[in-house]
């Protein structure tokens, strides 16, 4: 172990020590810290989004302080360790890589001509089978966004031949939800149409190869964008945006997006 890991894991020790700690650290649970290792996995993306390395180099290490504040709570439990954590992932990866490491758990040859992405997925269906998975569906974390969770359930469904086999029936379930949602009468129909409706939605990319939380990011930066490039423009004539007719607001979205398609 190197210092400077060791360094971490004795910080930790000492703000969770019940009589010499930080109050704080020593009154949180595994529970109360999820939130916050949700978020630092953002934040290490979002870096990694705006291209900032030094941001990245100190995300980094927050995602690494949770993982260290996770395994001190359990070490005190009695459950694991920091080197059990490190142990069990260096296991995994090994068994999931037999083509590089040789045959590992799995006891199949090196490759078996197959691609990267079936090896890896029958080497994870294995793993959720020895742990007792009983579902196509099981080992999907619940934590997860609702896209991405989403997109990860039709996958596995596809992988056992519960799918579209083209984007027509995609297309037609899209158009469904539509009027159904419309249709809706109530408040807890319309929650679970519009549900229905995005689940929908998330499909009908999948079946353009198209990641949709990948796509929902993109949109959003887009729409982001211009919209501060709309009150940039109102700001620069002197008027108050929000002070503007939709009609005008509109008016400055197409300005904004006209610019952007001529620098294209």
């Amino acid at each position: 172990m190197t210092a400077s890991l060791s360094r971490l894991l004795n910080i930790m020790a000492r703000l969770r020590d019940p009589e010499r700690g930080c109050e704080w650290d020593v009154a949180q649970t595994f529970a109360t810290i999820a939130p916050y290792t949700v978020e630092e996995a953002y934040e290490v993306a979002d870096a990694i989004e705006r291209d900032d390395m030094a941001g990245l180099r100190e995300e980094l290490g927050d995602l690494l302080l949770q993982v260290v504040f996770h395994s001190r709570m359990a070490q005190e439990a009695g459950l694991f360790a920091f080197d059990d954590v490190a142990d069990a992932i260096s296991d995994k990866m090994e068994a999931r890589h037999p083509h590089v490491f040789g045959p590992h758990v799995f006891g199949d040859a090196v490759d078996e001509g197959q691609s990267r992405e079936v090896r890896w997925e029958k080497l994870k269906e294995q793993e959720r089978a020895d742990k007792g998975a009983s579902s196509a569906l099981d080992g999907v974390a619940m934590a997860l966004p609702a896209l991405m969770r989403a997109e990860k359930l039709q996958k596995r469904a596809a992988r056992v031949g519960f799918d579209w086999p083209d984007v027509a029936g995609p297309e037609a379930k899209v158009a469904e939800e539509v009027i159904e949602l419309a249709e809706a009468t109530t408040d807890e129909e319309r929650v679970a149409e519009a549900g229905d409706f995005l689940f929908a939605a998330v499909n009908l990319v999948r079946a353009y190869g198209i990641s949709a939380e990948e796509a929902l990011r993109g949109a959003n930066a887009k729409f982001e964008r211009r919209f501060k490039g709309m009150e940039a423009i109102a700001g620069a004539r002197g008027v108050d945006f929000a002070a503007l007719s939709l009609d005008e607001q509109e008016g400055l979205w197409q300005e904004v997006k006209k610019g952007e398609n001529a620098r294209v």
